[in-house]
């Protein structure tokens, strides 16, 4: 199991991410947020998740962009792309690497 926590940033609503996957392909993401257009993204795309589709994509597509678009208020929130961050390292896609974005 991959765990991550996503600060967003000024709306304080901090999501913690959990995915599972057994064979690197099928990913169960689990996202815990008090955000409602989180919530209702989530809903939309579901726990169970192709790990191919999800990763392999360019910059916003794919299903959980998808279902961003029509729900999340913000451009610029990190929550989508963190939730793909947790899928890749759980499934060997890639290396668990902390990233972020600092004001300096």
């Amino acid at each position: 199991m991959t765990k991550v926590e996503i600060m967003p940033g000024v709306c304080g609503l901090t999501a913690l991410v959990t995915a599972e996957s057994e064979d690197g392909m099928d990913v169960t993401v689990r996202v815990e947020s008090k955000c409602g257009g989180v919530q209702k993204m989530m809903e939309e795309v579901g726990e169970e998740l192709d790990a191919m589709e999800l990763c392999f994509q360019k910059p916003g597509a794919g299903p959980l962009y998808e279902a961003a678009a029509k729900y999340c208020p913000h451009a610029a929130c990190p929550v989508t792309a963190g939730i793909i961050k947790c899928v890749e390292a759980e499934c060997k896609m890639a290396l668990p690497k902390d990233a972020s974005i600092r004001f300096v």
